[in-house]
């Protein structure tokens, strides 16, 4: 059954901006001190509960950290304890895993764990850093993508609010589906196994 509510642009825009959708793990909110499993999970859950679909969605499980680490996701553990370093992979992980396979994650991470695992530095700070700050201008470009995007499909809809509802969650999975095979396709050419 189609709720109601018009489709336009004031009450998308509110949509995305009470999703939350831009809510990160910011550098500062990981604590320098290496933290048990359950103090991950409770930093995860507190930082990034507001992102979650259904109130009882788990951001974060023991399952779920234990399968990152059998799939070679992280680096290993020292003493049942996740460095910060670990909580920045975890925080990438939880970012693409909604978008890409787990091989595909694999693929992106390995130069970064690998080089953890043979004793090399690698400065996942600075990376992480960089990385959200790209976020943060990607959710800002959003804004304003919708907006025009829900101008041009109440020209097309002709004002039928079941078409204009249809059209637009059709439009975002459509540029959804684009974005993520654009995604592996550069995962392919950069990370995959033939550019190695």
């Amino acid at each position: 059954m189609l709720r109601s509510g018009n489709v336009n642009k004031e009450n998308t825009i509110d949509l995305i901006q009470n999703m939350n959708i831009d809510e990160k793990i910011g550098l500062d909110d990981i604590p320098e001190i290496d933290l048990y499993m359950d103090q991950v999970i409770q930093l995860f859950e507190s930082k990034l509960s507001k992102l979650k679909r259904k109130e009882e969605d788990k951001v974060l499980t023991k399952t779920m950290i234990n399968n990152y680490a059998k799939a070679k996701l992280l680096m290993s553990v020292k003493n049942k304890k996740y460095s910060k370093e670990h909580l920045i992979l975890m925080s990438f992980i939880y970012n693409f895993k909604g978008a890409i396979s787990i091989n595909d994650i694999k693929l992106m991470l390995e130069t970064i764990v690998n080089k953890y695992e043979n004793g090399e530095e690698y400065d996942l700070r600075s990376l992480y850093e960089r990385y959200l700050k790209v976020t943060t201008a990607d959710s800002n470009e959003l804004e304003d993508s919708v907006k025009k995007k829900v101008d041009k499909l109440s020209d097309i809809s002709k004002e039928d609010d079941f078409e204009e509802k249809f059209l637009l969650v059709s439009s975002m999975i459509s540029m959804s589906n684009m974005y993520r095979r654009i995604g592996e396709q550069l995962i392919d050419k950069f990370f995959g196994e033939e550019s190695k």
